[in-house]
């Protein structure tokens, strides 16, 4: 038997794998900075051959990973963090042969909860990460995010409308902690939001619709365990489109708790339908992929069967 780099191991013994290990220090506010470390520590001790990549920013964290994996000769790339840090990951090895491993410490963790992954749990997800390296890897789809001149791969969810305001303000936000931002900013984003008029083309069909919110799902929540699209797939080749329709704001907050238990979907204001493709125009609204703001709408929003080898 011999291993991604082609290096021979005994008959029933796990392949030595080149490993880059791109750690966000500040992921969950800095609150989970011995994870870095800890999954370092355990490649290392699995004999794995481990670059470890930290940067005191996202910006250079992201230059110094992409040039390392770019270099060749990397068989996996993990990524410790949130979904920044996934986001980070698959936007620099999506449509390559170098297979990307999530160790879950961020504040959303939402691509690692659609891949049932373990969440804030280092030892567990060390764990984890051994099995599926032993395993191998598994191919998944992605989004495709284009504005302007600008491509953005995503692995979770497009938002754009008030689920992306409210994104945009937790993003700011530095209480509280955790996942309780994500509520705390609904509350006070609802106070000033309006229904936006969207201009829509869903695999060619155009439309005209008034409504909160409207997203492009290839995975299943956002903001830390809102199940928008409960039933999405990650290997079906198509996106989950996701429309909340105009509706009174007092209702629009009793009915956020349903979202996260997934419960929301046979409401009369909910639409959820699979497309291939969908372009979203609105006045006003700026788009969020996987957390990461993207920009102004207009936006095309695509499916790539196949474009990621995860280990999950």
């Amino acid at each position: 038997m011999s291993s991604a780099r082609g290096t021979d191991v005994p008959e029933g013994a796990p392949a030595v794998l080149r490993i880059a290990v791109a750690v966000n220090p500040q992921a969950a506010f800095g609150r989970r900075r011995g994870a870095g470390p800890a999954v370092v520590n355990a490649l290392q001790a699995s004999g794995h051959d481990v670059i470890v990549l930290t940067q005191p920013n996202y910006e250079l964290l992201r230059r110094e990973t992409a040039k390392v994996v770019e270099a060749g000769g990397v068989d996996v790339l993990v990524v410790v963090g949130g979904d920044g840090m996934v986001s980070l990951g698959v936007n620099i090895v999506a449509q390559t042969e170098v297979a990307l491993g999530i160790v879950a410490s961020g504040t959303g963790n939402d691509m690692a909860r659609t891949l049932g992954l373990p969440i804030d749990d280092t030892d567990a997800s060390i764990t984890a990460l051994h099995a599926a390296l032993l395993r191998g890897p598994r191919r998944i789809d992605l989004g495709q995010v284009r504005q302007g001149e600008l491509t953005t791969w995503f692995g979770g969810v497009v938002s754009a409308g008030f689920d992306a305001r409210v994104n945009d303000r937790a993003n700011r936000m530095t209480w509280p902690k955790g996942s309780q931002r994500y509520t705390v900013a609904m509350v006070l984003e609802l106070l000033s939001f309006r229904p936006v008029r969207y201009r829509t083309s869903v695999d060619g069909v155009a439309a005209s619709t008034e409504a909160m919110l409207i997203s492009v799902a290839n995975g299943r929540s956002i903001g830390g365990g809102m199940r928008i699209t409960p039933d999405a797939e990650l290997d079906d080749g198509l996106l989950d489109l996701f429309i909340v329709d105009r509706m009174p704001k007092l209702r629009l907050l009793r009915v956020f708790p349903k979202v996260f238990r997934g419960e929301h979907t046979t409401l009369p204001e909910v639409h959820i339908s699979r497309a291939r493709a969908v372009s979203l125009e609105a006045d006003g609204v700026v788009a969020y992929a996987d957390g990461e703001r993207i920009g102004p709408l207009p936006v095309e929003v695509s499916v790539a069967p196949g474009a990621l080898l995860v280990y999950a």
